[in-house]
């Protein structure tokens, strides 16, 4: 069986300079924002399942005002502590997806925000996003998960992680994206990071302006939408402000 617990670390709007800047429903109004901005959540998973504790990517790294990593205090709000995470795993590594990987402790030193997990990294995003750079990506986050975290390294165009875990290269959102099937007897969960960020783009065809190939990562989103609705797959969403876990 598996057991979904979403990690959130709030609500935000992005603009096209990348920024994510938080968000208040209550307090905040969208067309305030800068012209094209996105409302969005920030929300990593935990996935528990027989044999595995999951961190779906690591969100934007945030702090509370007591200095703890919001993303363990979550953890620790759904029952578990961060030592109890065996793999992490990434879709890509657009900084409000990794930069929660390690965190920079009190006397400066830098450690694996999951220290006894495997952290699996597909090798092309790597290089990719170390070759990029800002303002997408925050190579020294990426630098530090090469050097201070126990790394598996994945290729190709797709691979078993685990027996309960299968990848999947999809490049639609951006050039070396990938996607994670989690199976646990007959439960299945579907993780597509910014391919599926959202519930309403597995039910809406549209292209995203803001993706690498906007016609590529619909028909990824069309394929899997197809797909998990015969398999009664959970969907989870990164990035959606409502509804983080559902089934179509």
């Amino acid at each position: 069986m598996i057991h979904i617990f979403p990690l959130s670390e709030g609500e935000f709007t992005v603009g096209h300079d990348k920024e994510f800047v938080p968000f208040s429903p209550a307090n905040d109004t969208l067309t305030d924002r800068p012209t094209g901005s996105l409302h969005v959540e920030v929300q990593p998973f935990l996935v528990q399942t027989a044999t595995d504790l999951i961190v779906l990517d690591t969100g934007l790294g945030l702090r509370q005002a007591d200095g703890l990593l919001q993303i363990h205090e979550n953890i620790r709000a759904a029952g578990f502590s961060p030592s109890d995470v065996s793999l992490v795993l990434h879709s890509h590594l657009h900084k409000d997806h990794a930069g929660g990987a390690t965190y920079t402790d009190e006397s400066g030193r830098t450690l694996p925000s999951f220290p006894n997990a495997t952290y699996y990294l597909y090798r092309p995003e790597v290089d990719f996003a170390l070759a990029t750079g800002q303002p997408s990506f925050v190579p020294k986050n990426v630098e530090n998960m090469l050097f201070h975290t126990e790394v598996a390294w994945l290729d190709g165009a797709s691979g078993i992680i685990t027996d309960n875990v299968q990848f999947f290269h999809t490049g639609g959102h951006s050039p070396q994206h990938i996607v994670f099937l989690i199976t646990d007897g007959a439960d299945k969960a579907f993780f597509g990071g910014d391919e599926a960020p959202q519930l309403k783009q597995l039910k809406i065809k549209y292209i995203a302006k803001y993706d690498f190939d906007g016609k590529k990562a619909m028909e990824i989103r069309t394929h899997y939408a197809e797909i998990g609705k015969v398999e009664g797959w959970q969907f989870l969403f990164y990035h959606d402000v409502k509804c983080p876990v559902a089934k179509l």
